[in-house]
């Protein structure tokens, strides 16, 4: 599930758009101010942001600018300016898209549905996690910026476990998804080999592993190093 934060201080409008976005079964919150913008960016993961220019405590064009300090959170602005010199501007400070003011709430729907299929297809190709770096379109992947050498079988299960994260995955649905149309042939002997091998090239310490979790009774699951 996505979280997208919508942030208009026309509450109106925010609730139209919170409504029509709540219907691709995405997780909607709402922000009337860059206080409360804050206040949800420090407490929760936010996959999209939906920020007006003009807000009643700052400026959301200064806003964005401070959030890519630090974020690569997609961001579509909305603002009734639409002179060419305030989209050139909202683009340069790291907008994603920029929807001037009024607008159809179908056409915000479909470009908050684009901006999100891109931003998991750039995620799916790239990850940085603590000493590890992934490069699942060219293949590379480092440890400590050390290049590790992985088999089609390993690559195969890093990704999906990377792509998943936080998810656990059963071992059926791993065999599955790594051998396809193989997968019923396969013993689960191969899965379990697989993970203990991708273990020892990518964890410290495999026997007590930071990133491959073993969810007993279900499967395995991508922790990202958390505890």
């Amino acid at each position: 599930m996505k979280t997208i934060l919508i942030v208009e201080d026309d509450r109106s409008l925010n609730k139209g758009i919170a409504l029509t976005l709540s219907q691709n079964d995405l997780v909607i919150e709402q922000a009337y101010s860059l206080a409360m913008t804050e206040q949800f960016l420090s407490s929760i993961k936010i996959d999209l942001i939906i920020l007006d220019i003009n807000l009643p405590d700052g400026s959301g064009l200064d806003y964005c600018e401070t959030i890519r300090k630090t974020s690569k959170v997609p961001i579509i602005f909305l603002t009734a300016n639409d002179m060419e010199s305030d989209i050139v501007m909202g683009f340069e400070l790291g907008g994603d898209d920029y929807i001037t003011k009024p607008f159809s709430l179908m056409i915000l729907r479909a470009r908050v549905l684009a901006v999100l299929r891109r931003t998991d297809l750039h995620s799916e190709n790239k990850a940085a996690i603590g000493p590890l770096t992934f490069d699942f379109a060219k293949m590379e992947y480092y440890k400590h910026n050390r290049q590790l050498v992985l088999s089609k079988t390993e690559q195969k299960l890093l990704k999906i476990l990377v792509v998943n994260s936080g998810n656990i995955l059963t071992r059926e649905q791993l065999i599955d998804k790594i051998w396809s149309q193989e997968a019923e042939f396969v013993d689960e002997n191969a899965l379990t080999v697989a993970i203990k091998r991708l273990r020892a090239k990518i964890e410290d310490e495999p026997s007590t592993p930071k990133y491959i979790k073993t969810i007993y009774g279900l499967g395995y699951m991508w922790a990202e190093g958390q505890n």
